[in-house]
């Protein structure tokens, strides 16, 4: 399973698939049946949001080097055990939704 950071709201990659909203809080003032048509997220999943601190990089982020610096940092955070674990169910889920009934 293949992933990759995106700014909320960038435009979406040919067969980007699933994309999972890793934010704290939703955006203000979007409601939530637009959050996929606006290129937000198709699915809130909060607990792998990045730290305050890795948020601030990227708000911050005003060069493509700034954005890369974010993406490090959240990735590192993401190699944690208890994101690895949840990031491991997501992955075992999407593999199992290939196979018919679920079953490997």
């Amino acid at each position: 399973m293949a992933i990759r950071v995106v700014r909320l709201g960038s435009d979406r990659s040919p067969g980007e698939g699933l994309r999972i909203g890793t934010v704290r809080r939703p955006p203000r003032g979007v409601r939530r049946k637009d959050t996929s048509i606006r290129n937000f997220y198709d699915v809130w999943f909060p607990v792998l949001a990045p730290s305050a601190v890795a948020v601030k990089a990227a708000r911050d982020a005003e060069t493509e080097r700034d954005w890369a610096r974010f993406v490090r940092t959240y990735r590192a955070e993401m190699g944690k055990p208890e994101a690895r674990a949840t990031m491991d169910l997501l992955a075992a889920r999407e593999r199992g939704a290939l196979m018919a009934g679920g079953r490997r």
